[in-house]
């Protein structure tokens, strides 16, 4: 699975970073960026991606 963030619609919530926090990190600019991109924990990923008020998390 690939996971991307777009940095565009990102606005720092940090609800991926609660709820996965092996996988994403908030960044210096406070918007969110993987830590792990190749995870073998893709239900907690697609579950972040699903959290996200702006859809800024894609899972492929």
């Amino acid at each position: 699975m690939k996971i991307t963030v777009d940095q565009e619609k990102c606005i720092g919530c940090g609800a991926c970073v609660s709820i996965c926090p092996d996988i994403f990190k908030l960044n210096d600019a406070g918007k969110s960026e993987i830590k792990q991109e190749n995870t073998e924990d893709e239900e907690c990923a697609k579950n972040a991606a699903q959290t996200c008020p702006v859809n800024a998390i894609n899972t492929e």
